[in-house]
Protein backbone atom coordinates (compact mmCIF):
# COMPACT_ATOMS: atom_id res chain seq x y z
CA UNK A 1 0.00 0.00 0.00
CA UNK A 2 1.18 3.24 -1.12
CA UNK A 3 1.81 6.20 1.69
CA UNK A 4 -1.12 7.98 0.14
CA UNK A 5 -2.92 5.02 0.31
CA UNK A 6 -2.52 4.27 4.00
CA UNK A 7 -3.22 8.16 5.11
CA UNK A 8 -6.39 8.19 2.75
CA UNK A 9 -7.41 4.69 4.84
CA UNK A 10 -7.06 6.35 7.81
CA UNK A 11 -7.93 9.76 7.84
CA UNK A 12 -11.59 10.63 7.10
CA UNK A 13 -12.52 11.58 3.59
CA UNK A 14 -13.56 14.83 4.99
CA UNK A 15 -10.08 15.81 5.72
CA UNK A 16 -8.12 14.31 3.06
CA UNK A 17 -6.66 16.22 -0.06
CA UNK A 18 -6.52 14.18 -3.23
CA UNK A 19 -3.52 12.79 -4.19
CA UNK A 20 -3.14 15.36 -7.27
CA UNK A 21 -3.26 18.05 -4.55
CA UNK A 22 -0.43 16.45 -2.52
CA UNK A 23 1.98 15.75 -5.34
CA UNK A 24 1.03 19.01 -7.18
CA UNK A 25 2.42 20.51 -3.33
CA UNK A 26 5.44 18.56 -3.29
CA UNK A 27 6.29 19.04 -6.56
CA UNK A 28 5.37 22.77 -6.81
CA UNK A 29 5.27 23.87 -3.35
CA UNK A 30 8.33 22.52 -1.96
CA UNK A 31 9.98 25.51 -0.78
CA UNK A 32 7.49 25.30 2.20
CA UNK A 33 5.35 22.35 2.19
CA UNK A 34 7.54 18.94 3.25
CA UNK A 35 7.63 14.88 3.50
CA UNK A 36 9.43 12.77 5.72
CA UNK A 37 8.17 9.08 5.20
CA UNK A 38 9.42 5.79 5.59
CA UNK A 39 7.63 2.20 5.87
CA UNK A 40 6.71 3.43 9.55
CA UNK A 41 5.26 6.71 9.49
CA UNK A 42 4.57 9.68 7.02
CA UNK A 43 4.37 13.16 7.95
CA UNK A 44 3.66 16.26 5.76
CA UNK A 45 3.82 19.75 7.00
CA UNK A 46 4.11 22.80 6.04
CA UNK A 47 6.94 25.15 7.29
CA UNK A 48 6.71 28.94 6.76
CA UNK A 49 8.62 31.51 8.41
CA UNK A 50 6.51 32.06 11.81
CA UNK A 51 5.55 28.61 12.54
CA UNK A 52 4.92 25.01 11.05
CA UNK A 53 1.59 23.30 10.65
CA UNK A 54 1.21 19.66 10.56
CA UNK A 55 -0.90 18.26 7.66
CA UNK A 56 -0.85 14.97 8.17
CA UNK A 57 0.80 12.70 10.94
CA UNK A 58 0.49 9.44 10.68
CA UNK A 59 2.59 6.61 12.50
CA UNK A 60 2.01 2.80 11.00
CA UNK A 61 -0.29 0.25 13.78
CA UNK A 62 2.86 -1.47 14.33
CA UNK A 63 4.86 1.09 15.13
CA UNK A 64 2.50 3.08 17.79
CA UNK A 65 3.21 3.55 21.06
CA UNK A 66 7.00 3.13 20.32
CA UNK A 67 8.26 6.81 20.56
CA UNK A 68 8.33 7.67 16.81
CA UNK A 69 5.41 10.49 16.85
CA UNK A 70 7.71 11.85 19.91
CA UNK A 71 10.53 11.84 17.70
CA UNK A 72 8.69 13.20 14.70
CA UNK A 73 7.41 15.67 16.65
CA UNK A 74 10.72 16.34 18.53
CA UNK A 75 12.18 17.38 14.76
CA UNK A 76 10.05 19.94 14.28
CA UNK A 77 9.81 21.77 17.51
CA UNK A 78 13.45 21.91 17.66
CA UNK A 79 12.81 24.66 14.96
CA UNK A 80 11.98 26.86 17.20
CA UNK A 81 8.52 27.60 16.00
CA UNK A 82 4.87 27.71 17.03
CA UNK A 83 3.36 24.32 15.71
CA UNK A 84 0.05 23.88 14.49
CA UNK A 85 -2.48 21.32 13.70
CA UNK A 86 -5.75 20.24 13.14
CA UNK A 87 -7.92 17.41 14.91
CA UNK A 88 -11.32 15.75 15.21
CA UNK A 89 -12.89 16.48 18.84
CA UNK A 90 -12.49 13.35 20.97
CA UNK A 91 -15.60 11.63 20.53
CA UNK A 92 -15.84 8.64 22.91
CA UNK A 93 -17.21 6.48 20.16
CA UNK A 94 -14.15 6.14 18.10
CA UNK A 95 -11.23 5.60 20.92
CA UNK A 96 -8.43 7.05 17.75
CA UNK A 97 -9.96 10.57 18.31
CA UNK A 98 -9.50 10.45 22.19
CA UNK A 99 -6.02 8.56 22.16
CA UNK A 100 -4.79 11.52 19.54
CA UNK A 101 -6.42 14.55 21.59
CA UNK A 102 -3.93 12.46 24.86
CA UNK A 103 -0.76 11.91 22.27
CA UNK A 104 -0.89 15.52 21.59
CA UNK A 105 -1.76 16.60 24.92
CA UNK A 106 1.05 14.73 26.79
CA UNK A 107 3.18 16.44 23.93
CA UNK A 108 2.23 19.99 25.31
CA UNK A 109 0.05 21.40 22.69
CA UNK A 110 -3.17 22.96 23.95
CA UNK A 111 -6.08 23.80 22.06
CA UNK A 112 -6.37 27.23 20.27
CA UNK A 113 -10.03 27.58 21.56
CA UNK A 114 -10.74 30.79 20.12
CA UNK A 115 -9.73 29.78 16.82
CA UNK A 116 -12.80 28.28 15.04
CA UNK A 117 -12.94 25.82 12.26
CA UNK A 118 -15.46 24.95 10.16
CA UNK A 119 -15.09 23.92 6.71
CA UNK A 120 -17.76 21.90 4.24
CA UNK A 121 -16.44 18.59 2.68
CA UNK A 122 -16.24 19.20 -1.03
CA UNK A 123 -15.96 15.06 -0.87
CA UNK A 124 -19.05 14.70 1.33
CA UNK A 125 -20.97 18.11 1.21
CA UNK A 126 -21.18 17.76 4.80
CA UNK A 127 -20.03 20.73 7.06
CA UNK A 128 -16.97 19.16 9.70
CA UNK A 129 -15.52 20.94 12.44
CA UNK A 130 -11.86 20.85 13.49
CA UNK A 131 -10.23 21.75 16.48
CA UNK A 132 -6.97 23.73 16.00
CA UNK A 133 -4.11 22.59 18.41
CA UNK A 134 -0.65 24.59 19.37
CA UNK A 135 2.58 24.06 20.95
CA UNK A 136 4.99 26.68 20.79
CA UNK A 137 8.71 26.98 22.33
CA UNK A 138 7.57 29.49 25.11
CA UNK A 139 3.90 28.76 25.25
CA UNK A 140 2.76 32.57 24.30
CA UNK A 141 1.40 31.67 20.90
CA UNK A 142 -1.77 33.99 20.89
CA UNK A 143 -5.24 32.89 19.55
CA UNK A 144 -4.96 35.37 17.42
CA UNK A 145 -1.62 34.50 16.08
CA UNK A 146 -2.76 31.26 15.37
CA UNK A 147 -5.62 32.62 13.75
CA UNK A 148 -3.14 34.22 11.22
CA UNK A 149 -1.02 31.17 10.91
CA UNK A 150 -4.38 29.06 10.12
CA UNK A 151 -5.46 31.84 7.77
CA UNK A 152 -2.24 31.62 5.49
CA UNK A 153 -2.28 27.56 5.46
CA UNK A 154 -5.70 27.59 4.55
CA UNK A 155 -5.49 29.80 2.16
CA UNK A 156 -2.38 28.78 0.59
CA UNK A 157 -1.84 25.06 0.74
CA UNK A 158 -5.65 23.83 1.71
CA UNK A 159 -6.94 25.36 -0.92
CA UNK A 160 -4.26 26.28 -3.66
CA UNK A 161 -5.39 25.40 -7.04
CA UNK A 162 -8.69 24.20 -5.60
CA UNK A 163 -11.14 24.35 -8.33
CA UNK A 164 -8.01 22.34 -10.59
CA UNK A 165 -8.02 19.52 -8.41
CA UNK A 166 -12.15 18.87 -6.90
CA UNK A 167 -13.48 20.82 -9.78
CA UNK A 168 -15.25 23.72 -7.45
CA UNK A 169 -13.88 25.84 -4.98
CA UNK A 170 -13.48 25.56 -1.18
CA UNK A 171 -14.90 28.30 0.87
CA UNK A 172 -13.66 31.78 1.72
CA UNK A 173 -11.52 31.64 4.56
CA UNK A 174 -13.50 34.36 6.11
CA UNK A 175 -16.60 31.36 6.20
CA UNK A 176 -14.19 28.43 7.90
CA UNK A 177 -11.70 30.33 10.48
CA UNK A 178 -13.01 32.85 12.64
CA UNK A 179 -11.40 34.45 15.71
CA UNK A 180 -13.14 34.36 18.83
CA UNK A 181 -11.72 37.62 20.81
CA UNK A 182 -13.67 37.68 23.68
Amino acid sequence: MSWYEQLNTYFPIEEMKSRRHVEALLDERNDVYHVDRDELHTLLYVEGEDFVFVDYLLVSAEARGQGLGRKLLDKLKAKGKPILLEVEPADYEDTDTVKRQRFYAREGFRHADGVRYRRRSLATGEVNELEVLVWSPDDTATDAEVYQWMRATYEHIHTWRDKEFYGESYQPADEVLTLDEG
